[in-house]
């Protein structure tokens, strides 16, 4: 999935002209994409990460699509406010505070969004809550939501965790609603464009858990082999164990050989079904669609003084049947007289013995198909709406370059020298004055850089705080990280790169910042 930061590949770059051509509108077309457009598809979608005890969240890895540029693609030049500045207050902060910040406090409003990457594997970015109507917002990169690799709409499952670590949740998890972006970055993923604002529903929280399970039954292979597939690309159930077995139609004999037929074992009393008025411990003849299995036993294995009785499953029949001893030979030659006095000797009797059977029955059966799943089930309860629980940042745009912002994200993964500065586990921050810059590649003329030692790797996404208040972890949301480079060339990772927050995305914003979630329990 890694690459360097070139948005879309050939196509985009066929389309790059008429991008830079005709400058976009936001006020014209805000595209947005429903992410989970019912309470119960959020409910399964936040119950896929709730799963056998957080695993999908554990095992997802940093989203590393696109972070990387070229540091000959990054140069000087850039953005232009495009309207008066403007700024919205964070929540919390409407008015003004006068407080001074002496050490830097790490934000709550900061978190990850989970979503399922192109590869089908869970993946995380870096976002933030922001000031918004309904105290339901989340800003980060566009491609953080935009599928950029797979050419989709939507990443899938996509939710945000506030102060997530390592499983734990404790401000619940936020399902993705609808997610709003530029017109250009939806059609022409246009680097100056990549942002979004997704609004999510209240928070939830496992209250219990457990596992259900699927079954039908088709008369078609096809049919059964595109029930499997609904399930497996269902975006709001948390599947597993996904089968496709083949079934005998108890209804429907078939002869043997019959295509899409099979040979089952079957009971006693489907054999007499099909065998009506046949003694089953006789020799037949039976009807052709089925037949039987005989072994013989010994009287130890037979274990029963019964002449027959059945198997708990009554699919075996045992059985025994008797065999007269031979009488003893008579001799050619006279035996003496006995003596009148002597005692007659008894008549020998022919003994009784037996022989012990065990039997089995089978029919051949018209194939069906069963498709068969688990489905994880959670309990789940509302603990309320993301700014309520964490806050959110205000939002400043068509600001002046050169100011000091505060970068906080969850950087991961190497430096080009091999490296491995940051895990990714936990939340840091960089701190510098931002600069005007561009890169051709992404089609980005109008970004802006930060000095930043932050690698790519689940960087992606951060925020970036002016006017940051320590003392209130809140500030102004100027940025969004949506690339890193190695500028001087030494191996090091050393800028950060995001789009120039504009009149533009402030329309974006607003598009997205007045809308309802609501509840998923």
């Amino acid at each position: 999935m890694k690459r360097s930061l070139a948005l879309g590949g050939v196509a985009a770059g066929l389309l790059a002209s008429a991008a830079v051509a005709a400058p976009a509108h936001a006020s014209d077309t805000v595209p947005s994409v429903i992410l989970a457009n019912t309470p119960f598809a959020a409910k399964e979608i936040a119950t896929f990460w709730f799963a056998e005890h957080y695993a999908n969240l554990v095992n997802a890895t940093p989203y590393d699509v696109e972070t990387k540029v070229v540091a000959k693609h990054v140069s000087t030049g850039g953005p232009s406010a495009d309207t008066k500045p403007g700024v919205v207050p964070a929540i919390g902060d409407e008015k003004k505070s006068t407080a001074k910040s002496k050490n830097v406090n790490l934000p709550k409003t900061l978190g990850k969004v989970f979503f399922i990457g192109a590869d089908h594997r869970p993946h995380w970015c870096t976002a933030t809550s922001v000031q918004s109507s309904y105290h339901n917002l989340v800003a980060t990169a566009g491609h953080c939501v935009y599928d950029t690799e797979s050419n989709r709409e939507t990443l899938d499952k996509w939710v945000f965790v506030p102060g997530y670590y390592q499983g734990k949740t404790p401000w619940g998890i936020y399902v993705g609603k609808q997610a709003f972006t530029h017109y250009d970055y939806d059609v022409y993923e246009d680097g100056d464009r990549d942002y979004a604002f997704v609004t999510v529903y209240n928070g939830v929280l496992p209250t219990g858990a457990g596992f259900g399970s699927y079954s039908k039954v088709w008369e078609h292979k096809w049919q059964a082999y595109k029930d499997k597939a609904r399930i497996e690309n269902d975006k709001t159930t948390a599947w597993s164990k996904i089968e496709v077995n083949s079934v005998g139609d108890p209804d429907h004999l078939v002869p043997v050989g019959t295509p899409e037929s099979d040979v089952f074992s079957i009971t006693a009393d489907a054999f007499q079904a099909a065998n009506k008025g046949k003694d089953l411990k006789g020799d037949g003849p039976w009807d052709p669609r089925t037949g039987v299995k005989t072994d013989e036993l010994t009287a130890g294995q037979y274990n029963s003084n019964q002449d027959f009785y059945y198997s708990p499953d009554k699919k075996a029949l045992f059985f025994r049947t008797k065999v007269e001893a031979p009488e003893a030979l008579v001799s050619e030659t006279p035996s003496p007289s006995p003596s009148p006095s002597a005692t007659p000797t008894p008549t020998a009797t022919p003994t009784a013995t037996y022989k012990y059977f065990k039997r089995t029955f089978w029919g051949s059966y018209d194939l069906d198909y069963k498709v068969t799943a688990k489905v994880f089930g959670v309990g789940l309860k509302d603990v309320g709406r993301l700014g309520d629980n964490v806050g959110g940042q205000g939002l400043a745009y068509n600001q002046k370059l050169g100011k000091n912002v505060f970068v906080f994200g969850y950087p991961s993964g190497s430096h080009p020298d091999g490296n491995h500065s940051f895990s990714g586990q936990t939340l840091k921050w960089s701190y510098g004055k931002t600069f005007a810059a561009q890169a051709s590649a992404i089609k980005g003329e109008e970004l802006v850089g930060v000095k930043s030692s932050f690698t790519g790797e689940g960087s992606i996404g951060s925020s970036w705080l002016l006017q940051y208040k320590s003392s209130r972890r809140l500030g102004y949301l100027n940025g969004v990280t949506i690339g890193v480079s190695d500028t001087d060339k030494n191996n090091r990772i050393d800028t950060s790169i995001s789009p120039y927050f504009d009149g533009e995305l402030y329309g974006v914003y607003k598009s997205a910042a007045s809308l309802w979630s609501g509840k998923i329990v």
